[in-house]
């Protein structure tokens, strides 16, 4: 089962996913590991992700399934005994 993912997460992909580029309509590849950020949700299985820069300018933004993502995490779970 995948884990909830909410607005505002950071999630990476976990497999390639063709694109167009946000403001030139160019063709590009989003590489596995690629990081972005929820903008939007479309139910459970699909969300909205903005793909930006290091700048913070968003190349991409485009649905993707949960199947694709993987949430990236900063704190720890704690472990049940």
């Amino acid at each position: 089962m995948k884990e909830d993912i909410h607005m505002h997460d950071l999630v990476a992909l976990i497999e390639d996913v063709p694109a167009t580029h946000f403001e030139t309509g160019r063709p590009i590849v989003l590489r596995r590991g690629q990081i972005g950020t929820v903008v939007m949700t479309y139910g459970s299985s699909i969300f909205e992700i903005e793909f930006a820069g290091r700048d913070g300018k968003a190349y991409a933004i485009l649905p993707i399934d949960v199947s694709k993502l993987m949430l990236l995490r900063d704190t720890p779970d704690y472990a049940v005994s």
